[in-house]
């Protein structure tokens, strides 16, 4: 069979590129040439896979096509459409090479299925691991732009939440608060959570220790913006409020964080028609 299957190389080679122009091609914005080469090596790594029965050449070029896939050049459905026609190419000729003996037909289809169908799951499985890889890769960025840590000045942080919290952000939050507080050596942080409508129970402790946890490091975290759902949780829970620093609104534990650090605010003197902007001292 495989003898075959190299014999009729460039016969079939035409038949399966021909085959596939018709649906655009194997992959999106390929020359000729390009898809010439990238289907002579699939054509030959099948080839290998039946001879040996080893797929260690396919997995490691479903790899390299997968990773293609997630820049855009070639689409999961296009290159198993492409497989299934190269699987059409490799029955036909092994038809027409075993018509006159049909139990040995029967046994080389047998075998060509098997293996064809294994080189499919392991493709169709690359592309699956790749997409999971760049989908978990771009919601830890997200989950970083949406909880960023922000330098205000010298000891001091804003750390603005806004949104649903659950046990896996609340411990994102933990990371990067603590964090930013040993590479800004912040005396100071100010956690505004007027942007989160609720949380449960376990996630309010995880918070509370997130604040012990700073105070460990020297330094004082100022809750601000409350809600009242929130504020029944942390009761609800028992936590002792005299670890807590907290303020209505943002301005406040703003306020207060700069007193906590020795600034004092001081409002300039000025023509009643100006505004009086305020400074700190």
């Amino acid at each position: 069979m495989v003898a075959y299957l190299c014999q009729d190389r460039e016969e079939l080679l035409l038949e399966w590129l021909q085959m596939v122009e018709v649906d655009g091609g194997l992959w999106i914005g390929a020359t000729a040439a390009e898809q010439e080469a990238t289907a002579g090596k699939i054509y030959d790594i099948c080839v290998e896979c039946l001879d040996t029965l080893s797929y260690k050449d396919a997995e490691e070029f479903a790899q390299q096509v997968a990773r293609r896939a997630v820049r855009g050049t070639i689409t999961s459905e296009r290159m198993l459409s492409g497989m299934l026609a190269l699987r059409d190419v490799y029955w036909h000729c092994l038809l027409r090479h075993y018509f006159e003996e049909p139990k040995r037909l029967d046994e080389v289809l047998k075998l060509l299925e098997s293996v064809m169908n294994r080189v499919l799951v392991i493709l169709a499985m690359a592309f699956s691991i790749e997409r999971e890889r760049v989908i978990n890769a771009q919601q830890g960025s997200i989950k970083e732009l949406s909880t960023p840590v922000l330098r205000l000045r010298n000891g001091l942080l804003l750390l603005p939440i806004i949104g649903m919290i659950d046990s896996d952000r609340a411990r994102q939050v933990t990371e990067q608060m603590l964090n930013a507080i040993r590479d800004f050596r912040a005396r100071v942080v100010v956690m505004d959570i007027t942007g989160v409508a609720a949380v449960d129970s376990k996630v309010a402790n995880h918070l509370i220790q997130t604040v012990d946890a700073a105070r460990l490091l020297g330094t004082t975290v100022v809750i601000t913006g409350v809600s009242p759902n929130i504020a029944q949780t942390i009761v609800t829970i028992g936590v002792d409020l005299s670890r807590i620093e907290t303020v209505g609104d943002l301005q406040g534990g703003l306020d207060l964080a700069d007193r906590l650090l020795g600034y004092r605010v001081i409002i300039e003197e000025k023509a009643a028609t100006q505004a009086a902007p305020m400074t700190v001292a």
